[in-house]
């Protein structure tokens, strides 16, 4: 296996494990893992809050009805996680939370000064894959979603995908990920695995054309890739060894609105056809981080990693003071370990710098009288910094996220 590959850095990290009792294709996250995801997702939604987002929750199952009346019950069948209660009702485990969304929209009627509606919600959803197809986290059974719907009225459209982009484009920059942008449209030969009229799909795609036009993106071709209820424009990152993923995505849908019939009222009083436009900024957990793994080998920036700094004392007598320094850190908020063993200073370091820990402060006789911590990054040697220049430090780059 690669030193790059996914697994094998998740393994190392501790991130990520997998059990056969809980079965192929369902990732189980470490507290290390966990603290990545919600590092992660923190960041998603700070950038969706200051454009108005608001945060939703749905439940994990659905009666079979709302798929029976989104299409998905027929268009889906093959990837639908199905349950049948012991009353005999039919549900399903949501392989994706539009439907679901829909109805929280159409909980009351909305008028146009309203607009748009904006939900976000982070959230599993389930698919049945083939077990021959699942792989380490880039194909798997559990799938969780930084997923958001705009309900919004024809004329706001590409206001919202713009916005939508500008939000990707802050995302992805912080990697350090070139982007292109696939126009993932349906199959010309094969309507029937779509949703709605050719007359639709016709002006979604037109549309999508033109805000991918505007934006002056680098777009490629994708014939075949929409979604079944509309186009979608598709954000291809390649890694460091430059392969090609998906990651986020934009998609609008103007079927699930016909199907729903979801409506605002105008400025005439009249019920009005809304759009939808669907979301996911890292398109799915799972995948990004197996993309992220493998784009930086594991070296998460400061503000990602699970433990940002670890102390070292180098011997018994130092610590006493290694662990107010690890107080005096964790106050400020940082993410530190101190390393309790009684191993050489050299095999200590040696094994932080395997965990990719951004930096390491060691404590010796000098750094106990003066309060200070000799600091070492991941591209060398910092010197002796008080604890205080230490802590701005670190607070400053987790802050910029740099």
């Amino acid at each position: 296996m690669d030193e790059h590959d996914h697994r094998k850095l998740g393994q190392e990290l501790d991130l990520f494990t997998f059990s056969e009792l809980v079965g192929s294709g369902l990732p189980l996250w470490t507290p290390k893992g966990t603290t990545v995801r919600q590092e992660i997702d923190a960041f998603v939604w700070e950038l969706r809050k200051a454009r108005g987002y608001e945060r939703v929750t749905i439940p994990h199952i659905t009666k079979k009805d709302l798929y029976e009346k989104s299409g998905h019950w027929d268009k889906f069948a093959d990837e639908l996680f199905k349950i049948t209660s012991r009353e005999g009702r039919e549900y399903a485990m949501k392989p994706m939370n539009c439907p679901h969304h829909t109805q929280i929209y159409d909980r009351k009627p909305h008028s146009y000064r309203e607009m748009p509606q904006r939900y976000a919600e982070t959230t599993m959803v389930y698919r049945d894959e083939q077990s021959g197809e699942l792989g380490g986290l880039t194909r798997v059974l559990s799938i969780t979603q930084d997923d958001a719907h705009v309900f919004c009225r024809p004329s706001q459209v590409t206001e919202e995908f713009l916005k939508i982009w500008d939000i990707i484009d802050i995302f992805y920059k912080t990697f350090g990920f070139t982007l292109r942008v696939r126009l993932s449209f349906r199959d010309p030969a094969a309507p029937e695995k779509y949703l709605g009229t050719p007359e639709i799909w016709n002006r979604a795609e037109k549309e999508l054309r033109a805000i991918a036009k505007e934006r002056g993106a680098d777009t490629i071709e994708g014939p075949g890739e929409a979604a079944l209820y509309g186009p979608k424009l598709d954000f291809m990152a390649a890694n460091a060894a430059g392969r090609q993923w998906q990651v986020a995505t934009i998609q609008l849908d103007m079927n699930i609105p016909e199907r729903f019939d979801l409506t605002c009222v105008n400025e005439k009083g009249e019920k009005e056809r809304i759009v939808m436009i669907h979301a996911a900024i890292t398109g799915s957990f799972e995948r990004f981080i197996a993309v992220l793994l493998e784009h930086l080998g594991g070296n998460f920036p400061t503000w990602l990693s699970p433990v940002q700094a670890k102390i070292l004392p180098i011997a018994d007598a130092h610590a006493e003071y290694a662990g107010r320094v690890l107080r005096s850190l964790g106050e400020a908020g940082i993410r530190a370990e101190l390393d309790h063993s009684h191993e050489s200073l050299g095999k200590k370091i040696r094994e932080a710098k395997l965990q990719k820990i951004p930096y390491l402060l060691v404590i010796g006789d000098a750094e106990v009288s003066a309060e200070t911590a000799s600091l070492e990054s991941r591209e060398g040697k910092l010197g002796a910094l008080s604890i205080k220049e230490i802590i701005a430090k670190l607070v400053e780059e987790i802050k910029t996220r740099s």
